[in-house]
């Protein structure tokens, strides 16, 4: 059917509202990116203090919790995998789930997964995954925190009980632009090579650090810290990547309104002066037959 000036009008201004949604998107997804990776440069120095401080306590001998497992022990693998809870970010969700679960399968265990985010956890769902928690994705960085704290203490719980061997992070990492990448970490145990290398590593000052008091429960309260660390980051540049996919989303929306909006004017205008056209011929012949 084709279109009169009026149905013109009502898409031309449908266009224009959807336009206006689409850049309001635009700015709010722009001003999280910015939040988000400034959180996440603000934990450099406080990773670098917990970092002095574990190797601190490596330096000394004796058996360190959570690092020195009896090799025989096969445990259920605990997994937290960020996702998204809103849509307009393209395949952001199918890749972290596609990359956790392939990562999980290859590992000797039963997986247990935290999902945040419920398109994720619809997702791991599908694959058949046994998922133990279900948490809502941030809003805001104040939010992380909170976040964090809940995971940790279900994860502490279940370590306690012996039901987890092994704990894994998998989030989609910021590249360049819009770009991400899905990455996995290795929280628990923790990794010999990276122990050896903080116990290693030269203290910034010339005055050596003493541990004091009990040396279990001080490496237990570093770890806690680094775990936290992790996962904020995790979390944070998760949330980094997910605003920068929609960012670019938007762009292209709004891009593709332009033209539609071009498109719609152009047909508008031209079946306007045709309207005008005809009214004129009109005019005139009746002025003509008047005249005659």
């Amino acid at each position: 059917m084709s279109d009169t000036i009026e149905s013109l009008r009502r898409k031309i201004g449908g266009a224009s509202d959807l336009q206006s949604v689409v850049r309001t998107m635009k700015t709010v997804a722009a001003s999280s990116i910015g939040q988000y990776e400034r959180s996440v440069l603000a934990l450099a120095d406080y990773y670098r203090t917990v970092e002095l401080g574990l190797g601190a306590c490596f330096r000394e001998n004796g058996s360190v919790p959570l690092i020195e497992r009896r090799t025989s022990m096969v445990g259920a693998i605990g997994a937290v995998v960020f996702g998204s809870d809103q849509g307009l970010v393209g395949q952001f969700n199918d890749m972290i789930a596609e990359f956790a679960i392939q990562s999980l399968g290859n590992l000797k265990g039963t997986p247990e997964v935290w999902a945040v985010g419920e398109r994720v956890h619809a997702r791991l769902a599908d694959a058949g995954l046994s998922l133990i928690g279900l948490f809502a994705v941030p809003n805001s960085v104040n939010a992380i925190s909170p976040l964090i704290g809940r995971i940790l203490v279900e994860c502490e719980a279940r370590t306690n009980q012996d039901e987890a061997g092994e704990l894994f992070l998998f989030y989609n990492r910021p590249m360049s632009g819009a770009d991400y990448s899905p990455v996995s970490q290795r929280l628990l145990p923790l990794d010999e090579t990276w122990r050896s290398g903080l116990a290693e590593c030269l203290w910034p000052t010339g005055n050596l650090p003493e541990v004091m008091g009990d040396r279990t429960e001080i490496v237990k309260a570093f770890i806690s810290e680094y775990l936290f660390i992790s996962l904020f980051r995790a979390c944070a540049e998760s949330l980094a990547s997910e605003n920068a996919n929609r960012l670019a989303a938007m762009q292209r929306a709004d891009k593709n309104i332009d033209e539609l909006m071009e498109d719609l004017h152009g047909k508008y205008h031209r079946l306007r002066q045709s309207s005008i056209d005809e009214e004129l011929f009109d005019v005139i012949s009746g002025f003509e037959a008047l005249s005659g």
